[in-house]
């Protein structure tokens, strides 16, 4: 069995274009050997280690980047000013003539968010009985800056054996 791996960050790459998260680092993972060889994957088999800590980071299943997950592409609606408000920027409440409201939050409307769902899905490394050769993205929950990331290892031990990867941060 031959496993590659490539670290793209807080990237989340899928066919229709880049996704993003904050809150998790990604592995492109893919698996190789004689055609159609059976393997069981888990997402447990795997960990990232960043910067030779002890503890390895175990890998996260798709659902758990979704509350992070950002769209690059999509811009949230703009928002209409208001009339009612005065031109001058005179108040008789106090506050200099600033708005008292904070800015409503943006919400993604659901449509979206389940496109980003099925898109990540979908580029997810598949768990269960799998044939070789297979690929997918691999979640690791990391939150820091990508810039400081000095070593990286990917920690597999499955089925398909033990191997310990070098990447490239």
């Amino acid at each position: 069995m031959t496993i590659a791996a490539e670290f793209v960050g807080h990237f989340v790459p899928t066919l229709q274009g880049n996704l993003t998260t904050e809150d998790y680092v990604v592995v492109e993972t893919g698996m190789f050997g004689p055609p159609e060889a059976p393997i069981k994957l888990f997402l447990g088999d795997f960990s990232l280690r960043i910067n030779g800590k002890k503890a390895a980071l175990p890998g996260q299943p798709y659902g758990m980047v979704l509350k992070s997950l950002k769209d690059p592409d999509w811009e949230p609606p703009a928002v209409a000013e208001s009339s009612s408000k005065s031109k001058t920027n005179i108040s008789t409440q106090g506050g200099g003539g600033q708005d008292k409201d904070p800015p409503a939050p943006v919400h993604i409307p659901i449509e979206v968010q389940r496109a980003m769902q099925q898109r990540i899905q979908k580029a997810s490394l598949p768990e269960g009985d799998r044939t070789v050769p297979i690929a997918g993205l691999i979640f690791f929950q990391y939150s820091g800056r990508t810039q400081g990331i000095r070593s990286l290892e990917l920690i597999y031990n499955g089925s398909g054996g033990n191997v310990t990867l070098e990447l490239r941060p």
